[in-house]
């Protein structure tokens, strides 16, 4: 029987944050796994991704690179950590990816509105008291009607509450993103790593267009910076 998951000891900023730039220097990012997520690269052989993707928190790029492997989809991997891009960049393209360093809950979209976005690993990283934030977010980089695919961690099953990864109930998620959001179809016990069994859902979600909203891309203030795959 695997064990599930502990709470991440992660250093952290002045302000109590986790210093994720510090996390990947010092070669401490036990949630990089070598490899896109199983549930991904499952959904990925039945469905079809295309146009712009968005993978908040990507890390080095697995998820990254097993979206761009569709020729018709432009994947964009963004991340706070600079050393996660350059991470990413080093590996061999998979298609149209590139990376982007920068911070998912200011809303600023890497070049505009998106087709898709891809969560994995951003929302349970998170404290929970952003998840309104990341809602919001996800809700600007997104046209009327596009797509949210996400992994959500119901149970990391540490009962750490002050640690990464935060768990989140689907009665949270339902609440927080459906003034946004309208699920489409929804997946339980699905394939993942070893120690996450039965602790994951995939669920599939279609951004609304609400009466009266006036939908623009996202500013761009010019935080965020691009890493283009290749450079080391």
């Amino acid at each position: 029987m695997t064990e599930p998951p502990r709470p991440l000891s992660l250093p952290a900023h002045a302000d109590g944050g986790t210093d994720w730039e510090a996390a990947y220097q010092a070669g401490a990012t036990p949630w990089d796994k070598g490899r896109a997520h199983p549930a991904l690269i499952r959904w990925l052989a039945a469905q079809t991704v295309t146009g712009r993707v968005l993978v908040p928190g990507c890390g080095s790029g697995h998820d990254v690179r097993a979206l761009a492997s569709n020729p018709l989809a432009e994947v964009v991997g963004l991340d706070l950590a600079p050393s996660s891009a350059r991470a990413a960049a080093r590996f061999p393209r998979s298609g149209r990816e590139r990376y982007v360093t920068g911070d998912f809950l200011a809303a600023n979209s890497p070049g505009g509105l998106f087709d898709w976005i891809f969560e994995h690993t951003c929302f349970c990283a998170i404290d929970p008291a952003l998840r309104p934030a990341y809602v919001r977010a996800a809700a600007q980089s997104l046209r009327p009607g596009g797509f949210l695919l996400a992994i959500f961690y119901r149970n990391p099953g540490h009962g750490g509450g002050d640690a990464p990864p935060y768990g989140c109930p689907l009665s949270e998620v339902d609440r927080l993103f459906g003034r946004w959001f309208e699920a489409v179809s929804e997946e339980e016990n699905v394939e993942t790593f070893e120690g996450r069994e039965g602790r994951e859902v995939l669920r599939l979600m279609r951004r609304n267009s609400i009466p009266g909203e006036i939908l623009t891309d996202p500013p761009q203030t010019g935080e965020n910076r691009d890493v283009p795959a290749g450079e080391l």
